[in-house]
């Protein structure tokens, strides 16, 4: 960001941009506007009254002593209620942007390119959806509040010296240049540190965030230490920004009173000459130094407002940016009810980004609607790459995927996914109640919960629990044990009935008796589906239609299990060594 846009100026510039989010108030912005408005207009009469007050009060003069309090406590009558207006009116405004601007962000997550979430933590997304973007606005609210206020308050002020004394007035805008560049210049510095500061937290919060996911390795590793260590050097790196950016912001405010100081030395001489010169009353000198005292407070509220614009900014744009530069995802316009479930690569090529090899060699492979495939392969070999380019959370680098003999691009996306239920050794539930977490993305129907759930061997657990269905699981179900939230996983996949199954060890977490009632609910889960199946555990997989060997990103070998047998290849002599009970540790060298 080029320099000339941090200061003063350039700040209310760039405040333009978020301004879209706070359109459709209605009635808060004309009511802000009025009431700043009048609320700046009574300033300058609390030094008007000085003048009649002294000249014509203490000398001896005409003055009504009854209409003082009843201007004073009318003016601050009306004072009160304009400030009480102004706030509440961009408070509303500020929360009506922060919800739509929020809303935008997630809703720019939910359809974002799987990249995002592999280049950034998700610390790193949570603390710019929720914590940037609340403390910017509130920044943006309060400064602006101030910026709107304090300027019209100094236009006002500045009105009433003209019309006192315009030679007078000249000396005290002397003070505005340097103003401008004192802003101007310790508001660039504190941009640059609000970036720098943003960037710490960023990695803090990941620092948080590994340490939370993985606690129980850092206890086993004995690693609390160097973890701490790794914390504490950020914690210390941010607390330096911190202190330069305090320095950077402190610093305002007594330069610009040193610069108002010798504004006020000049006139305080002017006047006493002018006195001297051309009989300038007691009441009118009063009056003009009483203003000219007044302009010091809205100018020092300027002068401090670049530090919460900058900072209020610096963390509002991290957003607009998610929302700017995040490219959503994008489909074809093809739908279809239901698919019948043929799926097909051709010659299909997937490379990772930064990587040397192929995850995938120029692939074919087609699957009939209705088989059940299996997949086996050392880690690495490609089977997850290829079930991922199914539902496109990975795109082909080279070659084609069809389902029903349309390219998937040609689907319209959420429709494609809607033929797709998945089942993975690593269950992701959401803190929600168990039904919610079943019918996850369609409406809750009880019925089909308790079917589904009966059919996954869970009922049972479930109306056990305190509220039943209605149960909250707790973060990712934590309160249900491993094989309980494999087969809970099920339960959704039962209950959205896709014509496409993808099954990734879906049964790796179940006790015996626990794998043997749900592989018949699985079994007749997959009958009229086209099944996928990714396994280690070739036990599970003897009943698949075909069975595809993979070995560096190809299909060496496919068939049924007892024609794999025969060949003797690479099945059968990694199903000998699985029965012999060391599968676990030759199946990467086999492979």
């Amino acid at each position: 960001m080029s320099a000339d846009r941090t200061g003063l100026a350039g700040l209310i510039a760039r405040m333009k941009r978020p301004l879209p989010y706070f359109a459709g108030t209605g009635w808060a912005l004309p009511a802000l506007i009025l009431a700043v408005f009048v609320a700046a207009l009574t300033e300058p009469m609390v030094p008007a009254l000085m003048k009649p007050l002294l000249d014509r009060g203490f000398s001896g003069g005409q003055l009504d002593l009854w209409l003082v309090p009843v201007f004073l406590l009318g003016l601050f009558a009306v004072r009160g209620v304009a400030g009480f207006v102004a706030q509440y009116s961009l408070a509303y405004m500020a929360n009506h942007g922060m919800v739509a601007m929020r809303d935008r962000m997630f809703a720019r997550l939910q359809d974002a390119p799987l990249s995002l979430f592999s280049n950034a933590s998700a610390s790193s997304l949570s603390n710019t959806l929720v914590y940037e973007v609340q403390t910017g606005v509130t920044l943006l609210v309060n400064a602006l509040l101030s910026l709107i206020k304090d300027t019209l308050t100094l236009v006002a002020l500045m009105a009433y010296l003209l019309y006192l004394n315009w030679k007078l007035t000249l000396i005290v805008l002397i003070i505005f240049p340097g103003v401008t560049y004192v802003m101007k210049s310790l508001s660039r510095r504190l941009h640059r540190i609000t970036q720098s500061s943003q960037d710490a937290t960023d990695r803090l919060a990941y620092v948080v965030e590994e340490n939370v996911l993985a606690h129980r390795i850092v206890r086993l590793h004995q690693a609390q230490a160097s973890q701490a260590q790794r914390f504490s050097a950020l914690s210390h790196e941010l607390r330096k920004l911190a202190m330069k950016a305090t320095i950077s912001a402190s610093a305002m405010t007594p330069l610009t009173q040193m610069l108002a100081a010798a504004a006020l030395s000049g006139v305080i001489v002017t006047a006493l000459w002018q006195s001297a010169s051309s009989g300038i009353t007691v009441g009118g000198f009063a009056a003009f130094v009483t203003a000219m005292l007044m302009l010091v407070a809205p100018i020092k509220h300027l002068s401090e407002v670049a530090s919460p614009i900058t900072r209020g900014l610096a963390a509002v744009e991290r957003g607009l940016n998610l929302i700017d530069r995040v490219t959503p995802e994008r489909g074809g316009s093809f739908t279809a009810e239901r698919a019948r479930g043929a799926i097909e690569l051709r010659e299909v090529t997937v490379r990772y980004a930064n990587a040397n090899v192929d995850a995938l060699g120029a692939v074919n492979l087609r699957v009939a609607p209705g088989e059940t495939v299996a997949l086996v392969g050392s880690s690495g070999s490609g089977k997850t790459t290829l079930v991922n380019l199914l539902p496109r959370f990975v795109e082909p680098t080279a070659g084609q995927v069809l389902l029903d003999g349309v390219e998937l691009p040609q689907w319209r996306l959420g429709n494609l996914r809607r033929q797709f239920a998945f089942v993975s050794q690593d269950v992701v539930m959401f803190n929600d109640t168990v039904a919610a977490n079943v019918a996850l993305g369609q409406p809750l129907e009880p019925s089909r919960v308790r079917a589904a759930l009966e059919a996954a061997q869970l009922w049972a657990v479930v109306e056990a629990l305190p509220q039943g269905v209605d149960t909250l699981v707790g973060h990712n179900a934590a309160q249900l044990s491993g094989g309980q939230r494999q087969r809970l996983a099920i339960a959704r996949a039962l209950y959205k009935d896709a014509p496409v199954l993808i099954l990734d060890e879906a049964t790796s977490a179940l006790d015996n008796e626990s794998e043997l009632a749900v592989k018949t609910a699985l079994q007749r889960l997959m009958t009229g589906r086209t099944t996928l199946i990714i396994a280690h555990r070739l036990s599970t997989i003897e009943h698949a239609d075909r069975i595809l060997v993979m070995h560096q990103g190809a299909i060496v070998e496919s068939g049924a299990h007892a024609q794999l047998l025969r060949s003797g290849g690479h099945y059968a002599r990694l199903y000998t060594l699985a029965r012999e009970g060391g599968l676990d540790a030759v199946q990467d060298e086999v492979l």
